[in-house]
């Protein structure tokens, strides 16, 4: 620490480690597990499915997706993007924690064939949400090269 406020850099925070919750076969939770260690986290899994730790965080069903990940006191619920998780850490607002409803195709973990629009929500002290950050969709309209 003092070496870093002697050379003006700043002190590197330790990789915050993330609890995930997920069915023991969900090929996409696994693939969402290596986005996140991809981009620094520590995950450890626990192959129990997700339903009682949605319910213990307070995540309504309808919010809901296919395994649910507890880190630094908040819930991650879904496919969320590693960025996004990052950036609520800095933040660390009020609130339950984000989700990414349902398993958008283009969510990380979810990549394919297909990009479908979603949204990144916010679920705050009450279960209400709002938007935390908006993905368009990568399958976009004229894009291809016309012959003549």
């Amino acid at each position: 620490m003092l070496m870093g406020m002697l050379s003006g850099a700043p002190a590197a925070a330790a990789p915050a480690t993330v609890e995930v919750y997920k069915s023991p076969t969900c090929g996409c939770c696994a693939k969402w597990v290596d986005h996140m260690r991809a981009h620094g986290f520590n995950v450890n899994v626990h192959d129990v499915g997700n339903e009682e730790a949605r319910k213990r965080a307070g995540i309504s069903t309808g919010l809901g997706s296919c395994h649910t990940a507890l880190v630094d006191g908040y819930a991650i619920e879904g496919h969320v993007p590693a960025q996004d998780i990052k950036r609520f850490l800095k933040e660390r607002p009020r609130a339950i924690g984000l989700t990414a409803p349902g398993m958008p195709h283009g969510s990380p973990g979810m990549e394919g064939g297909r990009s479908d629009p979603y949204d990144v929500l916010l679920i705050d002290k009450q279960g209400g949400t709002s938007v935390y950050s908006s993905y368009p969709s990568s399958d976009r309209p004229g894009s291809l090269m016309r012959l003549k």
